[in-house]
């Protein structure tokens, strides 16, 4: 089925390359063996994800994302990925990068969890990073242009 949509929850976002990405996505999915039915990225600010944060997973704190893999069989993937986009501009600027590399990196990292890896070791994180560096390459940090509006 291979339907990928984008919504906003309590933040207007706009972003160009949807179908660049969207082929991305894809191509990741079948890269690593996984049928991919449907995953929404739903972009938020930091108050409506620590609410979910609380709600669903008893953590009190402030996150950049929550992904949810919501398959019912392990034949295919159904996901949603929750990103809070005031943690993804504070974080850019504390690392001096650009909003839309940490932009795109988070949205990698929603994906790689849904494709099984996992953040909770050092390990884990060392191999999460590597990963998504790798990805951020192949997608030739030509990141998509994104206007945020508070």
């Amino acid at each position: 089925m291979n339907k990928i949509s984008f919504h906003s929850a309590d933040r207007t976002f706009y972003f160009n390359e949807k179908k660049k990405l969207k082929q991305w996505i894809i191509d990741y999915f079948n890269s690593e063996k996984k049928q991919l039915d449907s995953l929404s990225y739903i972009f938020c600010s930091d108050d409506y994800l620590l609410n979910i944060n609380r709600q669903f997973l008893q953590h009190d704190y402030y996150t950049d994302i929550i992904t949810f893999d919501l398959s019912e069989t392990k034949d295919s993937v159904t996901g949603e990925v929750y990103i809070s986009l005031d943690r993804v501009k504070d974080n850019a600027q504390q690392l001096q990068i650009p909003f839309k590399k940490e932009l795109l990196r988070v949205m990698i990292h929603g994906v790689l969890h849904l494709c099984g890896y996992k953040d909770k070791s050092p390990f884990q994180q060392k191999q999460m990073r590597a990963k998504e560096n790798e990805q951020l390459i192949k997608f030739n940090f030509n990141v998509p242009r994104v206007t945020l509006k508070s």
